[in-house]
């Protein structure tokens, strides 16, 4: 199991922006950058749906910790 501090790296390696939140775009960059993983826009969208909490399209640091924690 990652800790926070690790946990809170690898959330700012997605955060392209640094805006604090996980755009479906940015995983899907993020994902090209760590390899071979072409993640299309419809599986981006579909993988940060469902963490998404809150219903804002959008995942946070802490809907992130709560998956990550999780494993």
């Amino acid at each position: 199991m990652a800790t926070i501090d690790e946990a809170r790296e690898t959330f700012k390696k997605f955060d392209a922006n640094g805006d604090g939140f996980i755009t479906a775009d940015e995983f899907a960059q993020a994902m090209a950058r760590m390899g071979d993983y072409h993640v299309t826009g419809s599986v981006a969208a579909a993988v940060i749906s469902d963490k998404d909490q809150n219903g804002d399209g959008l995942l946070s640091f802490d809907e992130f910790w709560a998956h990550v924690s999780k494993s």
